[in-house]
């Protein structure tokens, strides 16, 4: 008989482009766990491998949705009263952790917005959190890397904002929560590790380098985004200011060193500001980089 541990939670892991870490992820898990994999690349043979090897597994090729329209999506596939997001770059979670969150929600009567573990690979002073030392500490924000959720909390927050491709999802949803009354805690007796933007795979550097452009432009879009939608529009402008005047400095600069490369990123900066300035769509793919 299956426990009842088991039929309440959906494994969810957001990929792109992560084969081999997907399927290694996976495996650290019982087949008696619901698994969804959302991946962002038309990987079909990803698909025929899970699909072959692990029949609780469904997968679902997409076309880039970026994390936050990757979550909402999974969330309509979801029939059980938990779920936990995952990027396929999480080391050290197995069934026994995963329990520990379920345990937690119980004895929290599942008041709360979205419960996280404790990176063990991640400056303490980069979360902000209210006592390390504490069995769980509450949190202004969570890391998006694995995110536990009780459904009808979820719906009740409206999930996450699908504005957002990539960077500050997890803070604008954590804000909204404690907002409606449901707070965020970290789990300190619950350790992993976080491979940071080691997920994804590329052909060559070219790609690579296509990827950290990527990027670039969309933490400062992101950034830009999260300011204006909870502080307003003025108080953000006022804000970036001397960050917009810091990229324009560095421009200047790298023209003058003739540093071509340094000029390229930080013009891609400079152009996923103004985008979000401009109250422009999160819009920019991996694709429009040469």
């Amino acid at each position: 008989m299956i426990s009842n541990f088991y039929k309440e939670i959906t494994i969810v892991i957001i990929s792109f482009h992560s084969k081999n870490k997907v399927k290694n992820f996976i495996s650290k898990l019982s087949n008696n766990f619901k698994i969804i994999v959302i991946e962002n690349s038309e990987d079909k043979i990803l698909k025929s491998e899970i699909k072959k090897e692990h029949e609780n597994v469904d997968i679902y090729l997409v076309k880039n949705k970026g994390y936050a329209g990757s979550i909402n999506y999974a969330r309509s596939f979801i029939n059980t009263k938990y779920f936990f997001i995952f990027n396929p770059d999480v080391n050290k979670i197995n069934d026994e952790k995963i329990k520990i969150f379920y345990d937690k929600a119980r004895v929290l009567n599942d008041n709360f917005g979205c419960l996280g573990p404790r990176y063990l690979n991640i400056d303490a002073k980069t979360l902000v959190q209210s006592d390390k030392d504490k069995e769980i500490g509450e949190m202004k924000a969570i890391s998006g890397a694995a995110m536990f959720f009780n459904k009808k909390i979820f719906d009740l927050n409206e999930g996450f904002d699908g504005n957002f491709f990539l960077y500050f999802e997890e803070n604008d949803y954590c804000k909204r929560s404690k907002k409606n009354g449901y707070r965020t805690f970290q789990l300190n007796n619950c350790n992993v590790l976080h491979e940071r933007g080691s997920s994804a795979i590329f052909e060559n550097n070219l790609e690579k380098r296509k990827y950290e452009y990527f990027c670039t432009w969309h933490f400062i879009w992101s950034k830009f985004y999260f300011f204006k939608k909870h502080y307003g529009f003025f108080f953000t402008f006022i804000y970036f200011a001397p960050i917009l005047l810091r990229i324009i400095f560095r421009i200047s600069l790298y023209k003058v060193k003739n540093d071509k490369e340094n000029i390229k990123k930080y013009k891609i900066r400079l152009f996923g500001l103004i985008n979000s300035v401009m109250g422009r769509k999160s819009f920019q793919r991996m694709h429009h980089f040469s």
